[in-house]
């Protein structure tokens, strides 16, 4: 296995700092996608790219498309450079980043498993936030007729580039904050096994979030719509693979 971790950055220029050193550690290869950030954000990934080309690789988009844009940037990169394995995690320091190791494990027990993170929130998770998660939750059940993925919306989540690669190839996945959503979906209807780790989410590092309520929950909504009516068709696939 040949393994990096992408990071999606967008206007974290403070919390990147703590989250480069805290992943540092684990010595793994770092693609930053920076999605069209701030003069001000760009030149402090220039600097840590610049201070640490060893192990960190710079991407930077032209403009602010969308998490999903960066990230699907950052796995044909990944793809390009010949790695195997994926590690997502967001920029904002709301990850453990000591529970690595358990998803590293994880991958190496299945290369070929989607490895996905089960977030375990503490008392000052926004309640509307939540009651927003189980509504998508209960969608992406229905649409994968399974409840094979305990949680779709994580970043934190371990792809094996294969599998990526097969289906970004012949499909259009969503660029925006309903990528998590859709890809992971259908990653599982293409035949990609789930393995589900609990793991903590606290606030951001830099108290920033980029999850705008009413158009991004629309965006979401629009997302379950579409694949809706893609599980409808594949209803017979995804029985047969029950019973087997």
């Amino acid at each position: 296995m040949k393994i990096c971790i992408i990071v999606p950055v967008y206007n974290h220029e403070e919390a990147i700092l703590r989250v480069l050193a805290k992943l540092k550690v684990y010595g793994i290869p770092c693609l930053l996608v920076n999605d069209g950030s701030s003069s001000v954000c760009s030149q402090v990934l220039a600097d840590c790219t610049r201070h640490e080309p060893n192990w960190i690789t710079l991407l930077n988009r032209p403009q602010n498309d969308g998490k999903g844009a960066a990230v699907l940037d950052g796995f044909k990169e990944a793809i390009r450079l010949g790695f195997t394995h994926a590690i997502q995690i967001d920029a904002d320091g709301q990850h453990d980043f000591d529970d690595i190791p358990k998803f590293l494990e994880a991958s190496w027990l299945n290369p070929e498993a989607l490895i996905l993170g089960n977030p375990l929130f503490d008392e000052t998770a926004p309640r509307n936030r939540l009651y927003g998660r189980k509504f998508t939750n209960l969608w992406i059940w229905i649409n994968t007729l399974s409840f094979a993925i305990t949680d779709g919306m994580c970043g934190f989540r371990f792809y094996p580039l294969a599998a990526v690669e097969q289906l970004i190839s012949k499909t259009q996945i969503a660029k925006r904050m309903d990528f998590d959503i859709d890809i992971v979906v259908r990653l599982y209807w293409q035949g990609v096994e789930a393995i589900n780790i609990t793991t903590a989410v606290k606030y951001p590092y830099d108290g920033i979030s980029h999850f705008k309520l009413w158009r991004d929950n629309l965006m979401i909504s629009k997302t379950h719509a579409r694949l809706f009516f893609g599980m409808l068709i594949r209803i017979p696939q995804l029985l047969l693979r029950h019973w087997r």
